[in-house]
């Protein structure tokens, strides 16, 4: 075989990763309420998410980062364009394959940590032995077998969110969608639970969107990362961290860490200011 007929064959042996998620065109416009106008609030934008990849979206307070994220996981309908998952529609409820992780503790109070994650489970009608197997399963693999018959009000800020990622990796997520999970707790529990959904990340081979205020957990964290603009969202820029699928939250001592969150920080600082009337201001 010739060099370069052995080069054509090289490059078309590479498979590149499938779109998991297709975002195309999307706008989202809330109608006048109460004598108030209309808010353009996102869009239009395009998006396509990486099978297997970590996307972390991040922009100024108010540019439709959430509304993004409702609208990728079926929440909210676009008012125009199209989203779909592994090639389908996604249109008017969450399909199944996609769990989502919101910052509010929505853990069940009156429920023990297991019978919290075994909630999805028996709402599907999960027979008892597949169901105990799944969520002993969970429970450990997010730290909480000590705890699995203390209820929400025993725990901690983390370990409460623990048992929210718990109960929707029970349910077997191809897609898992997180709104800002960890935005209430302190600087070192982020970076432990960033360490811990990394980990989930690798061994569930999940693909993973964060919303997140957070520049050092984005940049912690993904393989890209998206830059909002502000209001109406759009994407002014989708940076690559190039880390390796092994990390930890030992990089945020690299040199390449500080350059990526200070690149982060000079894109948003430039899009917060233009919001308030200072476009004009530099660094």
């Amino acid at each position: 075989m010739s060099d370069s007929a052995a080069l054509h064959a090289s490059e078309t042996a590479r498979v590149e990763p499938q779109a998991h998620v297709e975002v195309q065109g999307i706008t989202r416009v809330y109608p006048p309420v109460a004598g108030n106008p209309a808010v353009h609030a996102l869009g239009p934008l395009d998006l396509t998410l990486r099978q297997g990849e970590f996307f972390s979206v991040v922009g100024p307070s108010g540019c439709g980062k959430s509304t993004l994220l409702d609208v990728v996981a079926g929440l909210a309908a676009p008012s125009e364009g199209t989203v779909r998952f592994e090639g389908k529609p996604v249109a008017g409820q969450v399909p199944e394959g996609i769990g989502v992780v919101f910052q509010e503790d929505a853990s069940f109070p009156w429920l023990t940590v297991y019978d919290n994650v075994a909630f999805g489970l028996r709402r599907q009608g999960v027979n008892r032995g597949d169901l105990a197997a799944r969520v002993d399963y969970a429970v450990e693999f997010m730290g909480l077998k000590d705890f699995a018959r203390a209820y929400p009000a025993q725990l901690s800020g983390g370990m409460r969110q623990r048992v929210c990622i718990a109960r929707t990796l029970v349910l077997k997520p191809r897609l898992l969608l997180l709104d800002e999970p960890f935005g209430a707790l302190d600087q070192q529990t982020r970076l432990l639970m960033g360490d811990e959904v990394l980990r989930l990340w690798r061994e569930t081979g999940a693909t993973i969107m964060l919303i997140t205020h957070a520049l050092d957990e984005a940049a912690m964290l993904s393989d890209r990362v998206g830059v909002m603009s502000s209001r109406p969202g759009r994407f002014i820029e989708v940076l690559e961290t190039g880390w390796p699928r092994e990390r930890d939250s030992r990089i945020v001592s690299e040199e390449a860490f500080g350059r990526i969150t200070s690149r982060l920080w000079s894109l948003l600082r430039e899009e917060s200011l233009a919001a308030i009337g200072g476009r004009g201001a530099k660094a």
